[in-house]
């Protein structure tokens, strides 16, 4: 977000702690419910007893680099799987809070589409323990853009309710406008993963006025889905030739298939 002097300015999300008043009457008054079923709950933004089975939490071990799982623990050291070892991605480190599986896509795509964006502080706090070793070294919080007009057919970006949400509940400084996507980009949901990153090549730009805040900084990229990781790729490659540090990625979700699919 920029001021009225034209210089970038962070913004940083209004902390969870001084929400919480407001939230307890809110739910006084409407009991929260479910994410998935719509069954009431002890607390906003949980998942009943018989929905939370449903649901494919990732955990260790995982791919240091993207942030596959692992079927197994491959030891002590930091291991990457063979997709990073043959093709290192832009961003150093990658990580989700689930897999993208047939509960979760309803979930997702209902809040990226349908206008269901009352589950985003839940999805916020997901983000935030998933996410906990990338936090603590991040400067500041990135969501990857929409271009212009998906946005306004949208009206909203879902990465950019997640990276906000994200900072209310770990304080971190959050800026929604650092990138643009400056040209469409076709839909990738039929595309290979080479078709992907040719798709969206040169498609992200640092805004004008960011350069400063980029150079030397440590970016959490911020975005709903990995699927193959070109997209995350290239706003990291944008954002490295701008002069960042570091660029690791956090999502509420990821493609999760046998490697050599």
């Amino acid at each position: 977000m920029s001021s009225i002097t034209g210089q970038p300015r962070l913004v940083r999300a209004r902390p969870a702690r001084l929400l919480a008043p407001l939230r307890r009457l809110v739910d006084s008054v409407l009991p929260p419910r479910c994410l998935h079923c719509q069954a009431m709950v002890e607390g906003d933004g949980a998942l009943c007893p018989d929905c939370w089975p449903l649901f494919d939490f990732l955990a260790p071990p995982l791919c240091e680099g993207c942030g596959f799982p692992f079927e197994y623990d491959p030891g002590p050291h930091d291991t990457v799987c063979g997709a990073c070892h043959a093709h290192p991605p832009h961003f150093d480190r990658a990580r989700s809070v689930l897999v993208y599986g047939e509960n979760s896509r309803k979930l997702i795509l209902d809040f990226k589409h349908g206008d269901r964006t009352w589950p985003a502080p839940a999805f916020g706090r997901w983000l935030a323990r998933a996410g906990s070793d990338l936090i603590g070294g991040a400067d500041i919080a990135v969501p990857v853009p929409l271009h212009r007009s998906r946005l306004y057919a949208r009206r909203y970006n879902q990465a950019s309710l997640l990276a906000m949400e994200l900072g209310r509940a770990t304080e971190l400084e959050v800026e929604p406008e650092l990138l643009t996507r400056h040209r469409p980009t076709p839909s990738q949901g039929r595309m290979s993963a080479s078709a992907r990153r040719r798709n969206v090549r040169g498609a992200f730009r640092l805004r004008r006025g960011f350069e400063e805040m980029v150079r030397g900084s440590r970016i959490l990229l911020v975005d709903d889905v990995f699927t193959t990781g070109a997209t995350a790729g290239e706003c990291a490659r944008t954002l490295k030739r701008a002069g960042a540090a570091a660029v690791d990625v956090l999502t509420l979700a990821r493609v999760v298939r046998p490697r050599g699919e």
